[in-house]
């Protein structure tokens, strides 16, 4: 398997906003060179000029901490309805708004992009009817996005499975099936961002069957360190790690049986703004990397 570490820029919103202050703890702090851009770094809603501005900086802080932009994807701020939200203007805006941020994320690199695949408001959820119509939309949606997407030169979207049934994704037959749905008419195909702490439903709440299901079909898969029926998204420090269910080697193993060939395995990790945990985002995240490190096979080559 070539399996790559990478890093979630959700970690620098509104901590390190600056493009060369999150660039230099990615490429010298945490010596990471590759890593996945969120749209709260540079959200597709603000002024042309700023965005170019930003793109500028972002690139050039690429270039001098050597890392580079694989993939983009949502963040906190915009966890929202999007491409399944109840008003037809809303969705319309929504989809051009992925277009756009697709189209920063190409300039600075990447091939890949997405979000949760969309979520229901309880009114909708609640009307099966509506709920059928929705998805539909969800569905024919992510298309659209999909031909955008072999425009610009993507390989694939990414949707990450959600917490809840109306944020979509809840088990791994669902997750299966939208992937299959927008497929049938795609431009570039729609694959899973598999997170090894979501594991939702409580049938299915053991993330290595996930793994061992999807891990085939996710280019990028968010790794947290957490316990059972939560997710955490604690480092994998040795304190966590003690508490925690995930393991390095096991999370390896479960991808090896599904036939995955390649994957970036992508720090997402959270820090609540409170004073016993603000102070220790970068250290968390160095931890974490030298823990992975220490269980990935050396790649054929490298020193």
């Amino acid at each position: 398997m070539d399996l790559t570490l990478a890093v979630n820029c959700g970690f620098a919103v509104n901590r390190y906003m600056e493009p060369e202050s999150w660039g230099r703890i990615v490429g010298e702090e945490l010596g990471l060179r590759h890593v996945q851009f969120v749209a709260d770094l540079l959200n597709p809603f603000l002024p042309d000029d700023y965005i170019e501005s930003q793109v500028r900086r972002i690139r050039a802080a690429a270039d001098r901490y050597g890392f580079q932009v694989d993939s983009v994807f949502t963040s906190a701020y915009t966890r929202v309805n999007h491409l399944m939200h109840p008003d037809p203007e809303a969705r319309r805006i929504w989809i051009d708004w992925f277009k756009r941020l697709f189209s920063v994320a190409a300039r600075l690199g990447a091939r890949n992009g997405g979000s949760h695949f969309g979520i229901l408001t309880f009114d909708t959820y609640n009307d099966p009817d509506r709920r059928a119509r929705m998805v539909e939309e969800g569905i024919r949606g992510w298309q659209e996005l999909s031909f955008f997407a072999k425009e610009i030169g993507f390989d694939c979207l990414i949707f990450e499975p959600m917490s809840v049934p109306r944020e979509m994704g809840n088990t791994v037959e669902e997750t299966q099936d939208l992937m299959d749905r927008v497929n049938a008419h795609c431009g570039v195909p729609l694959r899973c961002c598999l997170d090894v702490g979501h594991a939702p439903h409580p049938d299915q709440r053991d993330p290595y069957p996930w793994i061992r299901r999807l891990g085939a079909v996710s280019p990028v898969i968010h790794l947290q360190q957490t316990v059972l029926h939560r997710s955490s998204h604690w480092p994998f420090t040795p304190e966590y790690n003690a508490q925690g269910i995930i393991s390095a080697p096991a999370v390896l193993a479960a991808l090896e049986e599904s036939g995955c060939t390649s994957s970036m395995l992508t720090f997402e990790l959270s820090h609540r703004e409170h004073w016993d945990t603000d102070w220790n985002v970068v250290a968390d995240h160095r931890a974490s990397v030298e823990y992975w490190k220490a269980h990935l096979p050396k790649k054929e080559g490298a020193a």
